[in-house]
């Protein structure tokens, strides 16, 4: 019977993603059979499960820390926002539907069932499963059918450390404040807590793991500082999109358009990497930087939608101008698809039926169809020659004179588009820039070097350190009763 462990957090982005992957590599790296779980993630970030199907990236990434395939049981219901409101429902990796914010929380006990049974199907052969929570459980307004954090906890029998972030500030009072509001049957199955993201001298905490124990009775299971090394491994939630600065300076600068609706951003963790690239990420009122040598347009969960904003923040009259000046363009899915002459969405798959203009970068047009595309893809660049490995998830046909010229070979098959002077380019294929030798050739194209380094080969390692970090860092009695 395998071991399960469940991190819960004060609150979103505390660090739980991180530290599920750090202990499941710790795990692996001490001979266990161990596997991710998370029943409910909430991310347009999502990845080709190997079982076909869509799951988060960060269960993703987590089963690169245990070194097992990914699995569309290891996230069983996944949540990509369309609108402020909506939200498209990916159960066990296929598309279920369509539900607002309050009809979801009606839809929530069907899928518990689902949810259990993936539990068990990750279970099945392993040693250990180490669970991630959603958001925290000290939202009692949700806790009424819940099966992101307590209402699956109390229901699979599995013990909850919850994880506190001291870099926000407050970190005692969302610990002792979880534990006055929790209800009883809630509050049992806390065993303790961890305090992440400390900076500085851990024994000036003393005092506070003492008061804490005082309100609570949890012991503390370690204090984890800073952890650089997370600084290399793919982001799961878009917030940290908002705090991330400008890049180095260097000798090429790629500009990001932050798109309400931004999906898959993580494609561009390998370009940040290169030491000779100024990566920005643009936000919203800002203007797309003058002097940048390339802009790429992301994915997008919702074409139509962020094609408006892109317009209401005058991004399409930047990019007009960028490519007068002779910039260069890459899109990427959605990005793509909104570089074309139009985008129609007849069935209204994206929301109400209608027909948009697109940019008119590119002499292509697309039409959303209920069918979606999901599948990692092994392919060639057509341009660079180069080998890639990425995956597609995308609604919708893109057709027209310019797709002669294609971006990419994906086994066999033309993808993509070219412009006649080659300065703009789509494609629907992710995970363009993690390969080395594209990536290497691209920025040969501006004049630099770049793509020498092994990207998968650094989050490999930056995974080794986590867990490093955390036996060192962790209690090792309370690691024992996991891991040994």
């Amino acid at each position: 019977m395998a071991k399960a462990v469940m991190l819960q957090g004060t609150g979103s982005d505390v660090g739980k993603t991180v530290l599920v992957a750090g202990l499941c590599r710790l795990a692996a790296n001490r001979g266990l059979k161990v596997r991710p779980f998370k029943p409910q993630n909430m991310s347009n970030n999502a990845a080709v499960a190997d079982d076909g199907g869509e799951i988060g990236r960060a269960q993703w990434l987590q089963a690169l820390a245990c070194r097992v395939p990914s699995s569309v049981h290891m996230n069983p219901v996944l949540l990509k926002p369309q609108s402020e409101t909506g939200s498209q429902i990916i159960l066990q990796g296929r598309v279920f539907g369509q539900a607002k914010g309050r009809d979801y929380q009606k839809l929530k006990p069907q899928l518990l069932s689902a949810v259990l049974e993936s539990f068990d199907t990750v279970k099945d052969g392993a040693d250990l499963v180490v669970v991630e929570g959603a958001g925290s459980p000290a939202e009692i307004n949700l806790r009424a059918g819940d099966i992101a954090n307590m209402g699956f906890a109390t229901r699979a029998g599995v013990p909850v450390v919850l994880v506190g972030d001291i870099d926000r500030g407050g970190v005692i009072a969302s610990l002792v404040g979880t534990h006055t509001i929790l209800p009883d049957e809630d509050r049992r199955q806390i065993v303790g807590y961890i305090i992440n993201k400390f900076r500085g001298d851990v024994s000036l905490f003393d005092d506070g793991i003492a008061a804490i124990g005082r309100f609570t009775g949890w012991p503390c299971f370690g204090v984890v500082p800073w952890l650089k090394a997370a600084g290399r491994l793919p982001a799961e939630d878009s917030v940290v999109l908002e705090r991330l600065a400008s890049g180095r300076a260097g000798a090429l600068k790629i500009a990001v358009p932050v798109l309400s609706r931004i999906a898959n951003f993580d494609d561009f963790d390998p370009l940040a990497a290169e030491p000779e690239v100024d990566l920005v990420y643009v936000r919203a009122g800002e203007r797309l930087p003058i002097d940048a040598g390339l802009v790429i347009l992301p994915g997008s969960k919702s074409t139509i939608g962020d094609l408006e904003d892109l317009r209401a923040n005058g991004w399409d009259a930047d990019l007009a101008a960028h490519v007068r000046r002779g910039g260069r363009v890459i899109g990427i899915c959605g990005g793509y698809q909104m570089l074309g002459r139009s985008v129609a969405d007849p069935l209204g798959l994206e929301g109400e039926s209608r027909t948009v203009d697109g940019l008119g970068l590119l002499d292509v047009d697309t039409v959303m169809a209920p069918e979606k595309t999901v599948r990692n893809s092994r392919a060639r660049s057509v341009e660079f020659d180069a080998d890639l490995s990425g995956y597609e998830i995308h609604l919708g046909v893109t057709q027209g004179p310019d797709c002669a010229r294609a971006a990419v070979m994906i086994e066999g098959r033309p993808d993509g588009a070219r412009s006649g002077d080659g300065r703009v380019m789509g494609s629907y294929l992710h995970g363009l820039f993690a390969s080395d030798s594209y990536r290497g050739r691209l920025l040969e194209s501006f004049g630099i070097s770049g793509g020498g380094g092994d990207y998968r080969q650094s989050v490999e390692t930056a995974l080794d350190e986590l867990a490093e970090e955390l036996e060192a860092r962790l209690a090792p009695e309370w690691l024992g009763q996991w891991l040994d």
